[in-house]
């Protein structure tokens, strides 16, 4: 019985040694598609919005996939760190580095005051506090003087980093694809670390983990503040990337949107996030493309007009998603992968 049981557990250890080895083999040639993507013909400024916006669903699903909050106000930690990112480029002229890691920062303290505040409710009421709260804080952009109100923060410069010329798409498409892969990388050790077990045991039974001692509203705060850094990170690069930042950045649409874009892809799936946000931005890039195709196949005139009605497709997208594909299309995957 013992040897059975050790024989077991080896078969175990194998198997899940197998299954790391798989994934880390699958993400090195992610990476390696990634950097490809422009010499396969991809616009390098698109592909690196995608990024953008795909880290932002990480650190998104950070919280609502491993820790079970749903926050309706992330679009305040992305907005407020285009803006601080952007007016060091812009008006203090500092470096590229200092200037994401100073937006990043802004966010990171934002998340904190806003964190502090909402993990003393849950369900709903956590939700309807993140949202009050970030609307506070667009209404803040609207109306101070160096956020350039409805007009936003335009011409943010790219600059300089050791001598290379950040206004070539090449060199920056390289940088972008360097941090968003080592974002992910924290992301993917937060999850699999000690902490990130504490995280998920919190988010399926919280009394349960209150009761084996552990200090929940902490644990909730940290990883609250976690992921406001990595969404300003991705706020800080969007606008070094297209060179402007917008109250858009901060509107509630936006929290929307990403809560939208890791459904899509799934939630609690490290990969769903970055495949959701890759969908929905081709959906509103590639949507009115699309509609004229289909009225030059049918010759239906109105579809010359879906290109107007990006949120009437987005809409049906959810409803698919949430019908269909209950856990996002990396979930389901997933899960068909594993009856195999």
């Amino acid at each position: 019985m013992r040897w059975g049981g050790g024989l077991t557990e080896t078969m175990k250890m194998l198997e899940s040694a197998q299954r790391d080895r798989a994934t880390w083999v699958l993400y090195g040639g992610l990476l390696v598609l990634a950097l490809a993507l422009p010499t396969l013909g991809a616009y390098p400024v698109f592909v690196m919005k995608v990024l953008c916006y795909a880290l932002f669903a990480c650190a998104f699903n950070l919280l609502i996939g491993y820790t079970g909050l749903l926050s309706f106000g992330h679009a305040a930690f992305l907005g407020s760190a285009a803006y601080a990112c952007g007016h060091a480029l812009k008006v203090w002229g500092w470096s590229w580095p200092v200037g994401l890691m100073f937006g990043t920062a802004v966010a990171a303290v934002l998340g904190l005051a806003i964190g502090w505040l909402a993990i003393r409710r849950a369900g709903i009421y956590f939700s309807m506090i993140t949202l009050a709260l970030a609307q506070m804080v667009y209404f803040f952009f609207l109306q101070m003087p160096f956020t350039g109100g409805e007009d936003g923060l335009q011409s943010v410069p790219r600059g300089t980093l050791l001598g290379l010329d950040l206004g070539d798409d090449r060199v920056l498409y390289v940088l972008v694809v360097a941090v968003f892969a080592a974002a992910f990388l924290l992301i993917h050790r937060i999850v699999h670390s000690p902490y990130g077990q504490v995280l998920q045991a919190i988010r399926e039974n919280e009394p349960r983990a209150v009761s084996l001692g552990y200090p929940v509203a902490r644990y909730k705060l940290l990883a609250f503040v976690l992921s406001a850094a990595l969404a300003g990170l991705a706020g800080a690069m969007k606008t070094h990337v297209l060179g402007f930042a917008t109250l858009t950045d901060a509107l509630w649409t936006t929290s929307g949107l990403v809560i939208l874009m890791a459904l899509v892809g799934g939630i609690g799936t490290l990969t769903g996030p970055i495949v959701g946000a890759l969908v929905i931005l081709l959906l509103e890039t590639k949507v009115g493309d699309f509609g004229r195709w289909m009225a030059g196949v049918t010759q239906v005139e109105w579809f010359n007009g879906l290109g107007e009605s990006v949120t009437l497709v987005t809409g049906l997208i959810f409803v698919v998603c949430v019908l269909a594909l209950r856990q996002g299309v990396v979930g389901e995957l997933a899960a068909r992968l594993r009856l195999r």
